[in-house]
């Protein structure tokens, strides 16, 4: 039996049982607050000094499925979960120079709607139990302060990330929005655009550190998350290419509420982007369109991912 076939065996037994299906994967609740994907094209680029409002609208459906055979009965079963976040994003770039560079400050606000089922069967017993949450709410909120340098072709930023624990989260319940414990998330990230040639190469790496959920005694354990680009800028107005990303958790799941022991997940993922480049009453608008679609897992849902993100200037310094 895999891991993987066991980890799904104990998570719908638990559910029979009354525990919490939330902990169906690696990761308390199955997804860390650092969204996978949000930033791969231009990732090393901090925009000028000014005002900006971003917004970031974030599609996920997944699910894990299984037949098990344990002794002549046969256990069926499986969970499914669909995610829509909706996420603006203020953020204000300072004048002058920190360590060389611009410093910008943002605060990211999520409303979360979940749609997350757990069910089984076990045959023989004619036992079945099948469980449900639909939730629409405000999840953590997430401030952070970012540093950007620009070098001819090359760019490169840095980003602190805080999740503060004041979003919707009710224990048992499938659908949280938040989480109920402290995070944090450092990155570092590249961009290399050749503006002759229209190349963009992209890539940010990053680790999200998880404080212990005093609700449930289980602490999240540290999550590795890299994520890349190459695009190609056929104008000023449009651009396509290629993105994905690799999630690995580096320890383990802990804390009393951890009855998996140290429990790790892993997932990749890779697809289409597509950059444009427009006006609305004369505002300049920057969207990005992507897809992923996730392979190689351990220990999480396995499914799809897709992002609609706009960014729009409030108003930029000297103009």
């Amino acid at each position: 039996m895999s891991r993987k076939s066991l980890t799904t065996f104990v998570l719908i037994l638990a559910a029979f049982l009354g525990g919490h299906t939330n902990r169906a994967s690696a990761a308390e609740s199955g997804y860390g607050f650092y969204l996978l994907g949000s930033t791969t094209t231009n990732a090393g680029i901090l925009p000028p000094p000014g005002t900006y409002a971003l917004d970031y609208n974030y599609f996920y459906s997944g699910d894990t499925n299984f037949t098990f055979d344990i002794a002549g009965l046969v256990l069926d079963g499986g969970v499914d979960a669909t995610l829509y976040g909706n996420v603006p994003a203020p953020l204000w770039v300072a004048p002058g120079k920190v360590l060389g560079g611009n410093i910008g400050f943002l605060m990211l606000v999520p409303v979360i709607s979940k749609d997350v089922s757990a069910g089984a069967s076990l045959t023989g017993l004619g036992v079945s139990r099948n469980l449900q949450d639909q939730e629409t709410k405000f999840g953590d909120i997430v401030p952070g302060f970012m540093l950007g340098w620009h070098h001819g072709n090359w760019h490169f930023k840095t980003h602190t990330l805080v999740n503060v624990p004041i979003g919707f989260w009710e224990i048992g319940n499938l659908a949280n929005a938040g989480f109920n414990h402290w995070g944090i998330d450092n990155a570092a990230a590249f961009t290399w655009l050749d503006s002759k040639i229209g190349l963009e190469l992209s890539a940010m790496a990053g680790f999200t550190y998880n404080w212990e959920n005093p609700a449930t005694d289980y602490k999240t354990g540290t999550e590795f998350h890299l994520e890349y680009v190459a695009v190609q800028n056929f104008s000023k107005h449009f651009a396509l290419g290629i993105n994905g990303y690799f999630y690995d958790q580096v320890t383990g799941d802990s804390g009393a509420g951890a009855s998996l022991g140290l429990f790790k997940g892993r997932v990749a993922a890779i697809g289409p982007v597509m950059n444009l480049n427009f006006q609305v009453h004369k505002i300049p608008v920057s969207a990005s369109l992507k897809y992923f679609r996730e392979f190689d897992v351990e220990n999480r849902l396995e499914g799809d991912a897709g992002y609609v993100t706009l960014m729009m200037p409030l108003s930029v310094a000297g103009k």
